[in-house]
């Protein structure tokens, strides 16, 4: 599918407009790489810079970008808290441990990578990916170590496993924020988005990470990753959850939320069943729910007292808060782009090109994420200057948008990405091989991403 060709002219407003993004990028770029400053501090100003330049009143800039910023929150802003607070009771709780050492227990040697990707997959469902490389981190070196296997042939897998779900896959942040712009359907987007992810997670992660891991020399001493490692206590094997109610309770949301996309397509919707399924669906009930189910089970049922679990909850949501700020400040440059008319340009430079429109996502989602580092400035960004041209596709189409956008969003992340970083210092790795394991794997998501989704939108149209 093409974008209209009955479009205005190209106009000297149009240029501008291109020349005002490159200077806004340009801005953040050097507010966050030169002078260090937080990424959402630095987007404020880069918004402000290009909406000046496009020739905004200041006034219309700031309600613009407070009008964006307040609209995404609103509707990302408590799920994303939801999930915090899940994350962190898994992980205080024993669960995620569960998951992993029982996947971990049923793997011979040559499988470790598969099972790794596995388990990764189950903790990465709703854990933000920084949060569930902190938490595997220890099994990781514990891992290679006992199993005498290369250390990158088990890091790589589940670094693969964790951020494919980042990309592709809600309630991550990035998935979640495009499914809201686009108006696509979030179970329906999940479906799909396991049809693209599971081909992604394993070639970026142990098909990867087997070829890799020979290839990389890494130094004898990675102090972070020994320092995770000797810092684990000696677990109580009956103390820990059951893998079955850890599994389930990592799963919960999801079974809510797909739950409620089957009744779409087969219940009537003026049943009460359908009712019911659709309240329980609504992310923030399907997340609020398993929280709530999370205190219970892992909390309470596991003997913690009260102002444990009360602590546990205070303390997963101070980490998220530079998150939410800087997903607030790409959604008030997204808005204020659109009010300078970005929209129409980018359809205009598309229609030119006879570019296919999802691809032109995509492209979009790469140029940002190589420009800001963050896959969430990203995708926001990308989905709402394509928002407006999506009007009257199909559910599937819009989903199928949805993720080729999280697919772009992680295109060849580099020195601005904060994982990059993560990865380089826990593995002990220099920054040619940092590219080698962290870049290129996720390069291969994008790509892998981008193939998919173009062939489901041809089957699919």
């Amino acid at each position: 599918m093409h974008l209209p060709s009955t479009l205005a002219p190209w106009s000297f407003h149009d240029t501008r407009l291109i020349l005002s993004c490159l200077l806004g990028l340009a801005v953040i770029i050097a507010f966050i790489s030169v002078l260090k400053l937080a990424p959402f501090l630095s987007i404020l100003v880069g918004t402000f810079a290009a909406g000046a330049a496009a020739g905004l009143p200041l006034g219309s800039i700031a309600g613009a970008f407070s009008k964006g910023a307040g609209g995404l929150l609103g509707n990302v802003g408590l799920i994303i808290a939801l999930g915090a607070m899940l994350g962190a009771l898994m992980a205080e709780s024993g669960a995620a441990e569960r998951l992993v050492s029982t996947l971990l227990g049923y793997s011979s040697p040559r499988m470790l990578p598969w099972a790794m990707t596995l388990g990764a997959v189950i903790i990465g469902l709703p854990l933000f990916f920084e949060v569930g490389l902190v938490m595997m981190v220890p099994i990781i070196f514990v891992m290679a170590r006992r199993s005498g296997q290369p250390l990158l042939r088990i890091a790589i897998p589940a670094l693969g496993g964790m951020t494919t779900l980042h990309a592709l896959l809600p309630p991550h942040p990035g998935p979640l924020i495009a499914v809201s712009a686009l108006h696509a359907d979030l179970g329906l987007t999940m479906l799909l988005g396991l049809v693209v992810a599971i081909p992604a997670v394993v070639l970026a992660g142990p098909l990867y990470g087997i070829w890799l891991a020979p290839r990389i020399k890494l130094g004898a001493q990675h102090e972070l990753g020994q320092m995770y490692t000797e810092q684990q206590p000696a677990q109580n094997e009956d103390a820990l959850p059951s893998f079955r109610l850890a599994l389930f309770t990592i799963l919960l949301p999801a079974i809510l939320m797909l739950g409620r996309t089957v009744a779409t397509l087969l219940l009537a919707h003026d049943t009460f069943l359908y009712g019911t399924l659709e309240f329980l669906g609504e992310p923030i009930v399907a997340l609020g729910l398993t929280v709530l189910f999370a205190i219970l089970t892992l909390g309470w049922g596991q003997g913690m007292a009260r102002e444990r679990v009360s602590g546990i909850l205070r303390k997963s949501l101070p980490p998220i808060a530079v998150l939410l700020l800087t997903i607030g400040a790409g959604g008030g440059l997204e808005q204020t782009l659109v009010v300078a008319g970005i929209s129409n340009t980018v359809s205009k430079i598309a229609s030119g090109a006879h570019m296919p429109l999802i691809l032109l996502a995509w492209l979009i989602a790469v140029a940002l994420r190589q420009a800001t580092g963050s896959a969430t400035v990203a995708t926001t960004t990308t989905a709402g200057i394509v928002a407006p041209v999506v009007v009257g596709l199909s559910a599937t189409h819009n989903s199928l948008m949805a993720l080729a956008i999280g697919a772009g969003s992680v295109f060849f992340c580099h020195v601005n990405d904060a994982g990059f970083w993560m990865v380089r210092e826990y593995f002990g790795l220099e920054l040619k091989q940092t590219v080698m394991v962290w870049s290129v794997l996720q390069t291969i998501v994008s790509v892998v991403g981008l193939v998919l989704t173009l062939a489901l939108w041809s089957v699919l149209s």
